[in-house]
Formats: structure tokens, C-alpha cells, sequence
């Protein structure tokens, strides 16, 4: 079996802050998470964890991962947009165009996220979080595919998507360029080996799969801190 994904984790310079507005545009439940932080549960089955990290470095840059939120009318959209601005959310540009349909915002602490006009059937079938959007080569859409066992459920002009088998969101990449990295990035995925299983194993098939070791100063913890082909931070777990 291969590992899952546990979380999607931000961090955060008030994780808790962070967390409410999330919970308010989710609508999800908060609840305590080990090292001082806070997470958002999966509504079903088909989710991850959104946990939200300790740290007191600024955000620096746009992050190369955001959500897509789906919506079912015209005035879904604009509900959901609605609502995230109540609860501190502001519009931004990205360089979209004025003729695009999607809103793109920021939350409280500068995150990137879209809210997707209706009618989008790419993302009929994911949920509320339709995907989180990655901006990265076809290299690590392939890599992603393979260390969770997701299939890849778009591979065109390389641009590529994986879903997992039981639905929920979808994670994409975008294809060349990229942004830069400027310096530890906002967002990262947080995987668990599976039950009783090798977390050292599990590290030795990414690797394998084209990840590596890296040090970002985590100091001596029970998480193995990793990069996918195109430099994204990741933690694999010790076991749940």
C-alpha cells in the first residue's frame, strides 16, 4: 500500500485566526493538532486534514499552491465570495483577465485562493474544494501520481491532474514555467505511511520515485522533510 495524504498544512503566524476564517468558508470543524497547531477536518471520506502551522516568518511571494472553491449558480459564487470578504478576505490580481469568471482572493494572511464561476466540468465531481491548483512541471504531476496511488486523470500539453480513487478534490499542475522558490514555502503536504507500516520504506520509495532529503532546520524530529521533483517541501510521518 502506498502512503496517504494526511494534510494539506499552512503555515501560519496565527494558526488560529487562520484556522476560524478557513472554518468559515469551508464550514468545517476546527479541532487540536499535535505540535501547537490547528486543523480543519475532512468533511468525508474523500478529504485531508487542513492543518494550520506555528511560524513567525512573513509570507514572501505568491505560493505556488492554492484552492479552487466550486460553485453552483452565479449566486453561489458570489455568496461564497461574499462570505470570505466578511470574514477577512480580500480581492487581489494575479494577472487574470477581466473576461475570466473565476474570483481570485486572498485570505487573511495573503493566501491565494479562486472561487470558480459555476458550470466548470472539469471540477463537477470534486466537491467544495474542487482542487488545490499547483503550479508545476509534468515531471511532478507524474511523481505525485505514483507516491499516493492516485491516477492521473488529465495529461495534456503538460499540464497534469490526479484524483483519488474515492473522489473528492483533485490536485493539478499547471506545466512550465515556474515560479521561483523564495526561500521555505507557505504550504506543503503532510503524508502517513500506511497503518503499521515502514516509515523509512516509505521514504526510500520516494526517493526512488525522484524525491530527496532536505533540511529546513526542522532539527531532530519524528517527520522525515522531503522535496518532489520540483523542490516542493513535503513530511512524511511516522506512522498512524
Amino acid at each position: 500500500m502506498t502512503c496517504q495524504l494526511f494534510a494539506l498544512s499552512f503555515d501560519a503566524n496565527q494558526p488560529l485566526r487562520l484556522a476560524e476564517f478557513w472554518s468559515g468558508v469551508l464550514r468545517r470543524d476546527l479541532a487540536d493538532d499535535p505540535q501547537g497547531a490547528v486543523a480543519l477536518l475532512p468533511s468525508d471520506d474523500t478529504g485531508f486534514r487542513i492543518r494550520f502551522l506555528p511560524t513567525e516568518r512573513p509570507k514572501v511571494g505568491q505560493n505556488r499552491a492554492h484552492f479552487d472553491l466550486t460553485s453552483t449558480s452565479l449566486a453561489d459564487q458570489q455568496q461564497t465570495v461574499a462570505r470570505a470578504l466578511e470574514l477577512g478576505a480580500r480581492h487581489i490580481d494575479v494577472g487574470q483577465r477581466p473576461d475570466e469568471g473565476h474570483v481570485v482572493l486572498a485570505d487573511p494572511e495573503g493566501n491565494e485562493f479562486c472561487v470558480i464561476e459555476p458550470g466548470n466540468n472539469f471540477l463537477a465531481d470534486c466537491g467544495f474544494i474542487g482542487a488545490l491548483s499547483c503550479d508545476g512541471t509534468q515531471e511532478v504531476g507524474y511523481f505525485w501520481s505514483e507516491a499516493l496511488g492516485w491516477p492521473l486523470v488529465w495529461d495534456q500539453d503538460q499540464e497534469t491532474a490526479i484524483q483519488s480513487p474515492r473522489g473528492g478534490p483533485k490536485i493539478t499542475w499547471g506545466g512550465p514555467p515556474l515560479m521561483p522558490v523564495t526561500g521555505k514555502q507557505r504550504l506543503h503536504l503532510d503524508l502517513a505511511p500506511p497503518a503499521n507500516g515502514d516509515q523509512q520504506a516509505e521514504v526510500d520509495r520516494l526517493l526512488s520515485l525522484g524525491a530527496k532529503r532536505i533540511d529546513i532546520g526542522q532539527g531532530d524530529v519524528s517527520w522525515v522533510v522531503m522535496a518532489d521533483p520540483d523542490g516542493n517541501e513535503f513530511c512524511v510521518l511516522t506512522p498512524r
